[in-house]
């Protein structure tokens, strides 16, 4: 049953190798859909350079407007692994060496030798941040007030992310329905515009597809008020057929 509550997450990426085009963005999708599955709606995504102004702004933007803040990349070890001090900066806190951190890195590189000083800059924190956990190459994220940081690998990402939702509360899960029929996307634009006006919770888009030289489209609906969303699917497929399509439910 719905209980109309609706927890919105802003994802930022971080890194000038995704905005120049040498790293792809691997994370966006998986992400999208982890969340969507704890109902949790993914409802911006920024990609921004390793610039502390940037970060620092784009964090405060998102403050007001949603519920979490995720960010991924710049937790390494290199110079230009900015994050730490730029989520810090955007809570006026100083950033520590976390004690946990660096114990479970050191026994990670097994030997002082091999915590080197760079290694050693993934212990550290914002002051007042909890540790994320990380299982698969141990340097951890964290997360202060609304914001949770993790790495940018997507392996890495993940397991954090399970992490993650753990320590977040989830709203109502939407569903989908689609239907595909063989008319054109202008064809149907008034229906669907139709519809969307009787069912403002219902968030309605189109997908034109093209096969074998066969010209269609796929309608799909996504709504947390499942008896509303089976109602206007119902309606949808009615006035498919009232165009003379042969509509098919796909899910």
């Amino acid at each position: 049953m719905s209980t109309g509550k609706t927890i919105r997450a802003g994802l930022i990426i971080i890194g000038n190798e995704i905005l120049s085009g040498r790293t792809l963005d691997k994370n966006t999708q998986y992400i999208a859909n982890k969340l969507g599955e704890h109902g949790i709606t993914l409802a911006e995504v920024r990609i921004i350079p390793d610039i502390q102004d940037k970060i620092v702004t784009t964090i405060h933007a998102l403050q007001d407007e949603m519920d979490y803040i995720l960010t991924t990349g710049g937790l390494g070890p290199t110079h230009d692994d900015i994050t730490v001090d730029c989520i810090a900066a955007a809570f006026d806190v100083p950033v520590e060496v976390n004690p946990e951190a660096f114990e479970r890195l050191l026994k990670h590189y097994g030997s002082e030798e091999e915590f080197t000083p760079a290694r050693q800059r993934m212990a550290r924190i914002p002051q007042g941040a909890a540790l994320i956990d990380n299982p698969v190459s141990t340097a951890p994220g964290f997360h202060i007030g609304k914001v949770f940081a993790m790495a940018g690998v997507p392996r890495i990402m993940q397991a954090m992310l399970d992490n993650v939702l753990t320590m977040v509360e989830g709203g109502d899960i939407k569903e989908s329905r689609t239907v595909g029929c063989a008319l054109p996307e202008s064809q149907i634009a008034g229906t669907l515009g139709d519809l969307q006006n009787a069912y403002s919770d219902i968030d309605i888009g189109s997908y034109p597809f093209f096969h074998a030289g066969n010209v269609g489209v796929s309608v799909v609906l996504r709504s947390t008020n499942i008896p509303a969303l089976d109602e206007a699917t119902a309606k949808l497929i009615t006035a498919l057929e009232t165009l003379g399509a042969q509509p098919q439910q796909i899910d």
